[in-house]
């Protein structure tokens, strides 16, 4: 488990962002699927902590090989209402959750001491649980009261699990945050969050400046930024979380390809890790000259927690290493992983 500092915060992630960037691994999902796991199970890739951890390590494992230093766990749809419905009760329940931090532990041991590794604790959204894509539209028809209430007993269990951060992640509504943030005040651990937006507003329609400006005098937050979300809606939202905030911010999006609910497959082609061109973003505000490439853009404009979310594997993960070194100057990238391929994940977050 982390040192504990005499505030009671666990010591070292927070000074491990202010030293330089950190490389986040990639879809938890579209790992599990490309070697062949059932995906399908309203638990999606929760499902597997409780029927093959093992392949949970592997996925992990595969991310570290690429370069990555932070592991976010596979528990972005475990939930104790989630579980309850496969008959799973509350101990059991608990269990999984540690088990999801453990997992990730292990696949870090497994991956050597040639340079730190770090175990995020997702913590997906309320409407992860619900499996029926709530989590992209916000609006739950919930209090904030009762938002904190459902999520503060798993975060109590994560956090005892003794993982280096919370990953508050792919939050869709401000609501939700705020009540995200109420929920992790006291339990002695650094948080990131991490909205899933879209054209420059939160998946519930607010501006992204108000959101961002929820984690501005939040102790326990150390990065606020996107997930979830398009590489190009990504590139806006960087530099507005970094001036909104005063903080590091993170970020993670998708492939760039859209999902298509029909024919349940995903459609379009990647844009993930191709450069700005000169006419994008930022550049229309005036901020910019040129073309830079797209982790250069995000790094020069606050990112220092960098990675993919849906349909961004291992391959991708370590082009985008390979980047944060020659940028920065780092060394122990990792070596470049294999493309994969295999059965197409369905949308979600890193769970």
């Amino acid at each position: 488990m982390p040192a504990i500092d005499p505030t009671g915060r666990r010591s070292g992630f927070a000074e491990a962002l202010a030293a330089g960037p950190l490389v986040l691994d990639g879809g938890m999902s579209n790992q599990l699927a490309a070697a062949g796991h059932d995906l399908s199970d309203a638990l999606w890739s929760a499902r597997l902590l409780a029927d093959d951890p093992e392949a949970v390590v592997r996925a992990h494992q595969a991310y570290f090989a690429a370069g990555a230093s932070v592991a976010i766990t596979a528990g972005y749809q475990a939930s104790f209402e989630g579980f309850a419905r496969r008959g799973i009760d509350r101990a059991g329940t608990e269990r999984l959750l540690r088990l999801s931090v453990e997992l990730a532990r292990e696949a870090a041991r497994r991956a050597g001491t040639d340079r730190r590794r770090w175990v995020a604790a997702s913590v997906g959204p309320y409407g992860a649980v619900l499996a029926d894509g709530s989590e992209y539209r916000g609006r739950y028809g919930l209090s904030v009261a009762e938002l904190e209430a459902f999520h503060r007993p798993r975060l109590e269990v994560l956090a005892g699990a003794g993982p280096d951060v919370l990953a508050l992640e792919t939050v869709p509504d401000t609501d939700e945050a705020v009540a995200l943030l109420r929920a992790v005040r006291g339990l002695g651990l650094p948080a990131w969050l991490s909205y899933s937006v879209e054209g420059g507003r939160t998946r519930a329609g607010q501006p992204l400046t108000d959101a961002f400006a929820l984690a501005a005098d939040a102790e326990e937050v150390v990065a606020v930024g996107v997930n979830c979300c398009s590489p190009a809606d990504a590139d806006a939202a960087v530099a507005l979380a970094a001036r909104v905030s005063d903080k590091p911010v993170v970020v993670y999006p998708n492939s760039g390809e859209h999902w298509d609910p029909a024919a349940r497959d995903w459609r379009g082609e990647p844009t993930f890790g191709r450069p700005r061109t000169a006419g994008e973003d930022a550049l229309a505000a005036g901020e910019r000259a040129g073309d830079r490439g797209r982790v250069a853009g995000w790094l020069a404009d606050g990112a220092r927690l960098v990675g993919g979310c849906c349909r961004v594997g291992p391959h991708e993960i370590a082009d985008l290493a390979a980047a944060v070194a020659r940028l920065t100057g780092a060394a122990g990238a990792g070596p470049a992983a294999g493309r994969t391929s295999g059965p197409p994940a369905r949308p979600s977050a890193t769970g």
